[in-house]
């Protein structure tokens, strides 16, 4: 891993020198400066969508997580697959237009479908201001379609050798992943597929894996299945359709059925969703939640934007406050979603979102 010096870890070496004592480079970042995201018992992590903007590999993603402070991640599908060895995609589409960024390959906009992100069973974009991407070709679309089977069969022999290597790298580094999201758990994957994803995630390490909320009830009945199957949660996301009662018939599905609760997103979705219905939301069902994204976000009657934090209606200090006094052991995710201003970057958003909540966290 190519190292480069945080103004955290420069602050620490800055005070072992004081103290007369030398450690190479090794030893700083096999001990001291592993990151440390736990704050008052609250396990904060970030999803690596965050880091979209800045392509990268998983020996760079590892390096931005420490820089970051984050000692726990949900892990984007394309970094872990790119290095088992997947088929490189035949072309990148342009950026979306309006909104929000998807979750495209690997998290980066303009990433083809098939990447690390998901779109909803019926293969349309989620409800909630997502946005359109440039319309394909019908030879781009046909060049899309022969990939996805490319990748299908490439899934159906690869090792899980890889991916355990991946999870050791994150581990050594001080990191855990707790949630994996590959592009595997659509309709129009197989099972084959879906259960290939399942068991990716858990040779990296994870207790689940992430998908948006399918439309169709029969899609979250399979996958409930296989993951009682494979033994492994199926955390299922929201964006601006969010009810108290969106996840109630997955739910009830089957047991390894659960939620990754967007907060920012149930805010801005406004009606009945308030601040205090959240956090009842999340008071009564924090044995099925895996998972928690939080990102500030203003209600519907403010226009639902993706503010720096402190800025919007999210409920973020009565959140983590809630997590804190109950104990609660799922992860709070940072997703960086508003505009990154000028002269920063992703790194620098991602650590002010962690300062901000190891402040409120004491």
């Amino acid at each position: 891993m190519e190292s480069t010096i945080s103004r955290r870890n420069f602050l620490a070496l800055t005070s072992l020198t004081a103290m007369g004592i030398t450690l190479s480079k090794a030893d700083v970042f096999a001990n001291i400066l592993k990151p440390n995201s736990k704050f008052g018992g609250v396990q904060i992590g970030a999803i690596t969508y965050s880091f979209r903007s800045m392509p990268h590999d998983v020996d760079q993603l590892i390096q931005f997580c420490v820089d970051c402070n984050i000692s726990a991640i949900e892990l984007m599908g394309d970094p872990a697959e790119d290095f088992a060895g997947k088929p490189k995609a035949p072309f990148r589409m342009g950026p979306p237009t309006g909104g929000t960024p998807p979750r495209g390959a690997g998290g980066q906009p303009g990433g083809p479908p098939p990447g690390g992100g998901q779109r909803p069973a019926n293969g349309q974009p989620q409800a909630g201001g997502m946005p359109q991407r440039p319309q394909m070709t019908d030879e781009q679309r046909k060049q899309m379609a022969e990939y996805a089977v490319q990748v299908a069969e490439w899934r159906k022999t690869v090792s899980m050798d890889k991916f355990k290597e991946v999870g050791k790298k994150f581990k050594k580094a001080g990191i855990s992943i707790y949630a994996f999201k590959p592009n595997a758990f659509g309709a129009n994957n197989t099972d084959a597929e879906v259960e290939y994803g399942m068991q990716a995630a858990k040779a990296l390490g994870a207790t689940s894996v992430t998908v948006e909320l399918p439309t169709d009830p029969k899609q979250s009945q399979r996958l409930g299945d296989l993951a009682a199957k494979n033994q492994i949660f199926v955390g299922y996301h929201e964006h601006l359709q969010a009810t108290d009662t969106l996840w109630d018939e997955a739910l009830a599905q089957s047991p390894y059925n659960s939620m990754n609760l967007d907060c920012g997103h149930y805010i801005a979705a406004g009606g009945a969703n308030t601040k205090a219905s959240l956090l009842a939301l999340i008071e009564a069902k924090h044995d099925r939640i895996t998972s928690l994204h939080i990102k500030d976000r203003t209600n519907k009657e403010r226009g639902q934007g993706n503010l720096a934090w402190g800025s919007g209606d999210t409920p973020l200090k009565e959140i983590l406050l809630l997590m804190k006094e109950k104990k609660y052991k799922f992860p709070a995710s940072v997703e960086l979603e508003y505009e990154i201003p000028a002269g920063s970057n992703a790194i620098i958003e991602v650590t002010k979102c962690v300062a901000y909540c190891k402040a409120l966290l004491g």
